[in-house]
């Protein structure tokens, strides 16, 4: 694949602008009002999407552009930054929802603000929370654009030092004690993925990429290593970016973070965040170790469609509707990893689509709670909602597109997304018996079952049935809160209809990368 090389670091600087845009937001602290804030950090984020469409359009997502800058680090290979088919979805989802929610923030954080006030606690002001919320936004791009396993690595770690003081400071419940459960857990699944990416990288390299000839350097792990060592180090990489992916076992943190973090952190954290694991998983681990992956890949697919059945139960018994989505994202994270499992090309460019597929949906829904949580004085317990369709049809429409994401429901792209991983799915384990592909094709019923259900059931929860009295004064939020729902719907209107243009050289790449 041809590899382009840009005249200036324009990939770096979609990470640098939103990272000086968040330390002017520090300098400036109160001195200016929120707005201005939100403007300054917001459009640095939508500056950064613009840079990934235009690229995209200028060169097509048939090859690999990259920046002039390769920093050679004595002992640990070359840092420098690529984009491609592969991460587009993945740097679209980050750079979208980011810049969107920078501005949902404002009137949102306002009421968290006036919260936190009346409980009399003092929280950093809004020059604080824009410098962490943007720090933990451009941390998040650098995470996907990287060509070195350490490089990765330190992007990874500077995403939980902002999104941990966010949740401590502005959170929810016991805040404190969530931040620290959050922080222990993330950094455990980082630490391991470290050890075995030190030990890959001293014994063969730290590169998994290229930068001098233009190729990903498949199955050097697997080569470079013997026996146990390569088997020990792909678990420690792998395990480790499961973590961070919170899928079943792994996922204990995650609910708890989720549920209570802002609203405006939920909706990076759940859709953005866990998923970059995944992505990571195939872009570095599978990469460095296409045979030792391969089999491993039973386990994973089990694994995977049980992580899927586990947040789909939970889901359906959660009564706030913060948690439940926080449920939801872990059973999204099995079907990301049903992709992966697969071993094919439909699985992978599935398990990359579903990134994008999960940021809008969940973005919306996560940010749905938050309208709610606005408009009804704190209200999540869902049992205590109903008939809210009438009062808030605006709420109720965005809320109904988000769920259709999620579950594949035309015309989102989930529709693409689930289907190329269930065709990567199939025929994987169709190839290896009947028996195996009867208890597949049972798992999956009964998972995307359950998906169905918590979604459609939770909008009927929610929206419709019988207007309690103390929500006869319930209304739709104003422009600022609703706004960004409905770009991220528009978004992803736009991405089912047009899909072809991403999904045929998402393909082409990875045919030609991994085969």
């Amino acid at each position: 694949m041809e590899q382009i090389i840009l005249e200036q670091p324009i990939l770096l600087s979609t990470v640098l602008v939103p990272i000086a845009a968040a330390m002017a937001s520090w300098a400036l602290g109160d001195r200016v009002k929120e707005d201005v804030h939100a403007g300054l950090n917001g459009g640095a984020l939508l500056y950064s999407l613009v840079i990934y469409l235009a690229l995209a359009w200028r060169f097509g997502l048939d090859k690999i552009v990259r920046d002039p800058w390769v920093w050679d680090v004595p002992g640990l290979g070359r840092f420098s930054m690529i984009f491609d088919a592969m991460v587009f979805p993945v740097l679209v989802g980050i750079a979208l929802v980011t810049g969107l929610v920078a501005i949902y923030s404002v009137p949102y954080m306002r009421h968290r603000f006036e919260e936190m006030e009346h409980e009399g606690v003092k929280a950093p002001g809004w020059g604080a929370y824009f410098m962490m919320y943007t720090m933990f936004a451009a941390a998040m791009l650098g995470t996907v654009m990287t060509t070195n396993t350490v490089e990765f690595y330190l992007f990874l770690e500077l995403t939980l030092i902002p999104s941990f003081l966010l949740i401590a400071f502005y959170g929810y419940g016991d805040r404190v004690r969530i931040a620290i459960l959050y922080m222990l857990w993330t950094q455990m699944g980082a630490v391991l993925f470290l050890i075995g990416a030190l030990a890959l990288g001293f014994n063969v390299g730290f590169d998994f990429y290229d930068p001098a000839t233009g190729r990903f350097m498949l199955g050097f792990g697997d080569e470079g290593l013997a026996g146990g060592l390569a088997t020990a180090v792909l678990a420690a990489m792998t395990i480790g970016l499961l973590v961070k992916m919170a899928v079943f076992g792994v996922h204990i943190w995650l609910p708890y973070a989720h549920a209570e973090a802002p609203t405006p952190i939920s909706a990076l954290l759940s859709p953005n965040l866990i998923g970059i694991g995944g992505v990571m998983l195939l872009r570095i681990v599978y990469t460095a170790f296409p045979s030792g992956f391969s089999s491993m890949a039973p386990i994973l697919l089990f694994w995977a469609v049980a992580t899927m059945i586990y947040g789909g139960f939970m889901a359906l018994q959660q009564t706030d509707f913060k948690r439940l989505l926080a449920y939801s994202s872990v059973s999204q994270m099995g079907y990301m990893m049903l992709g992966l499992a697969s071993i094919s090309v439909y699985g992978f460019a599935g398990m990359i689509l579903h990134y994008l597929v999960h940021a809008y949906g969940k973005a919306i829904l996560f940010l749905t709670a938050g309208i709610l949580i606005t408009m009804l004085h704190g209200l999540r317990s869902i049992p205590r909602m109903g008939g809210l369709a009438a009062k808030m049809p605006v709420t109720a429409a965005l809320a109904l597109i988000g769920f259709m994401n999620i579950t594949g429901i035309p015309p989102m792209p989930g529709l693409w997304s689930e289907y190329l991983l269930v065709r990567g799915a199939v025929e994987y384990v169709f190839s290896r018996g009947v028996l195996e592909f009867v208890a597949l094709g049972g798992g999956l019923l009964l998972a995307i079952g359950l998906s169905t259900a918590y979604s459609f059931l939770t909008m009927k929860r929610i929206f419709y049935g019988s207007l309690p009295d103390h929500l006869k004064e319930a209304r739709d939020a104003g422009g600022s809160l609703t706004l960004p729902l409905v770009a991220l719907a528009a978004a992803g209107l736009l991405t089912f209809l047009f899909i072809y243009w991403m999904l045929d050289p998402l393909m082409a790449i990875l045919s030609q990368v991994y085969g």
